[in-house]
């Protein structure tokens, strides 16, 4: 995939459209029915509470920050540093107002501790409404903590944002299991999944937190996807899997058990069908 920052200009998504963005790690944009999410945001150089230690990023984002378009909402997966980054939502917050901030039960706290005003919390299965959309908080299998004393003191949530279009299933950090089947069962099928390959060896470890290439096909095939999009790799080195490592090894697994992926480069963003 190119390292390389891509300038591209953003339009207004409608009209049944609906278009995905890969910036970086778990970093999305989600565009459709007018509504433009992000996904754990992260343009920060480490994730460490650390400004000097800390795993490094070894590619720029795909995408500036400063060719973003205007941010409707924020979704966030858990309180990890790789995917709750705290300058990231404060430039967020400061550039867009009215951004809303979403995040699982006990998160808001820490959130406005970051100057954000406009933050909900939900529980799984809860959901909100946004400018003609609803943003659902769906189950998922992780853990959450920012320091040594606060393991699992907050939720950990995938989401789903759903309107006239369709819906788009965004997983966070997530181990496989029947989360993925129980979401479509409930909500009905995914015309966009984004799911998480990367940072999962050793897998003895990893499995219970992380899922891999393997996993994720039949995690898109549980949730009925139309267009399902890669995350999780080849930004920050969390794991024993290679920087390019996921991308082989589910372009190998894609040939055992076909499912609709589309790997996109950083910076890149497609139409979903």
């Amino acid at each position: 995939a190119p390292s390389r920052t891509v300038m591209q200009k953003f339009h207004e998504v409608t009209g049944g459209a609906m278009r995905v963005t890969f910036i970086n790690h778990a970093t999305t944009l989600i565009q459709f029915d007018g509504v433009n999410v992000l996904t754990d945001p992260i343009w920060g150089e480490r994730t460490s509470p650390l400004s000097f230690a800390g795993p490094q990023r070894v590619r720029p984002p795909g995408i500036t920050f400063d060719a973003l378009p205007r941010i409707d909402a924020v979704v966030l997966s858990h309180n990890h540093y790789d995917h709750m980054d705290a300058e990231t939502l404060k430039r967020i917050g400061a550039t867009w107002p009215a951004a809303q901030f979403y995040a699982g039960l006990g998160n808001a706290g820490f959130l406005k501790s970051l100057g954000l005003v406009n933050v909900t919390e939900l529980d799984w299965w809860e959901s909100r409404a946004l400018k003609g959309v609803a943003i659902h908080s769906v189950p998922n299998q992780h853990f959450s903590n920012r320091g040594l004393t606060d393991g699992d003191g907050t939720l950990w949530s995938a989401w789903v944002i759903e309107g006239p279009s369709g819906r788009a299933f965004f997983g966070g950090d997530t181990a496989y299991g029947p989360h993925f089947k129980a979401t479509a069962e409930k909500l009905g099928p995914m015309r966009l999944a984004v799911l998480p390959i990367g940072a999962y060896k050793p897998e003895w470890v990893m499995a219970p937190i992380h899922m891999g290439p393997r996993d994720a096909v039949q995690a898109a095939l549980d949730l009925q996807a139309t267009m399902a999009v890669p995350m999780h790799f080849g930004t920050f080195n969390l794991a024993d899997d290679g920087e390019t490592e996921p991308v082989e090894v589910l372009a190998d697994e894609l040939t055992k058990k076909p499912a609709p992926f589309e790997v996109l480069g950083f910076g890149e963003g497609r139409n979903v069908p």
